[in-house]
């Protein structure tokens, strides 16, 4: 399917004087890579959009994490608006709760905020005192509606909506913490970056469960859970995709295309196609696991820095923190 013709206008517009993206393989125009659809909206200078979301139907959030702001696109007309989240806020991840607000984590608040896109009003919940800075990173839902988040600097916790409460809980193996994501089955997994491991939270206690991957200081940077509750995790450090199967412990990899690749983001769409970015060829990969291929699209020029990855039925949201911009992404078939 095609965007509107109308939609691909605008595409022209906001892409003219980004001559070229840089593929590592080669270039290509914007919106002209084989097989996607892409529309690339610029977002203001200096705001640094660090991880997109799904807002509301025809919106796409990201964190402005520079300025502070929590950053709202309109889809169809490409209008940009910025929601200042409070002083020294400096978002990083923001995702979609289940009551239809942005739930962010803030490092430079140091807290959870929410947004309520109705209303507009602002909740911040600050972690406890004696947390210290946490370097809050990625936060995903559990099956009963709580909010569990990360921080690299070795802790990870949980918010219940309802009252606001946030507790935090130490990494056994310290600095690291990053990804995190929610399961078909309501569980909790979070990768570590430093520690170079993956975590499976009980949800109970708060305690945790380690597995290490095949390789050591693979650096597993984001995780995602598939339809099937198989886990996928980017390795930053061995430029690898890797699958993890719960149920038996076992382990697949692929090596990402190219030399030195760096695997920072992942994104399992609801086709179960995962999304990847890597650094080194400045290419967000594609990888059909049925077929294990890799399918590349550029960024919209060089140094693009697409730091996550989310998506919404057949759009998938590419925040380029180095540009200043935002990708939407569609696959032809």
């Amino acid at each position: 399917m095609r965007f509107a013709a109308a939609f691909m206008g605008l595409v022209a517009t906001i892409t003219a004087g980004c001559a070229q993206a840089q593929s590592g393989k080669g270039d290509s125009a914007p919106g002209e890579v084989a097989g996607f659809d892409i529309a690339v909206f610029e977002v203001p200078a200096g705001s640094h959009p660090h991880d997109a979301a799904p807002g509301p139907e025809g919106q796409i959030w990201y964190t402005g994490q520079r300025n502070g702001t929590l950053g709202i696109i309109d889809i169809a007309t490409g209008d940009v608006r910025e929601v200042p989240l409070g002083e020294g806020s400096a978002p990083h991840g923001v995702i979609k709760g289940p009551d239809g607000m942005a739930y962010i984590t803030d490092s430079g608040q140091n807290a959870i905020v929410r947004y309520d896109p109705a209303s507009g009003k602002i909740d911040v919940w600050k972690l406890p005192e004696d947390s210290g800075y946490t370097n809050l990173n990625t936060a995903a839902f559990d099956g009963d509606g709580v909010l569990w988040f990360t921080g690299q600097n070795g802790i990870y916790g949980r918010v219940d909506p309802a009252d606001g409460i946030v507790t935090v809980f130490k990494d056994p193996e310290g600095r690291g913490p990053y990804g995190i994501t929610g399961t078909p089955n309501g569980e909790v997994w979070y990768s570590s970056l430093a520690g170079s491991h993956l975590g499976r939270i009980n949800r109970a206690d708060g305690s945790v469960t380690m597995i290490d991957p095949p390789d050591a200081g693979a650096g597993l940077r984001r995780v995602w859970a598939d339809s099937k509750g198989d886990l996928w995790a980017s390795g930053w450090n061995s430029g690898k995709l890797y699958r993890y199967h719960p149920d038996t412990g076992q382990w697949d990899q692929w090596k990402l295309p190219g030399e030195g690749a760096k695997n920072y983001a992942i994104y399992v769409d609801e086709r179960d196609r995962v999304w990847m970015s890597d650094f080194t060829s400045n290419n967000t990969l594609v990888f059909d696991p049925a077929r294990e291929t890799f399918r590349a699209i550029p960024g919209s020029g060089p140094d693009a820095a697409v730091r996550q990855i989310l998506g919404r039925d057949d759009e998938i949201y590419l925040p380029e923190s180095g540009l200043d911009r935002v990708m939407l992404v569609r696959m032809e078939e």
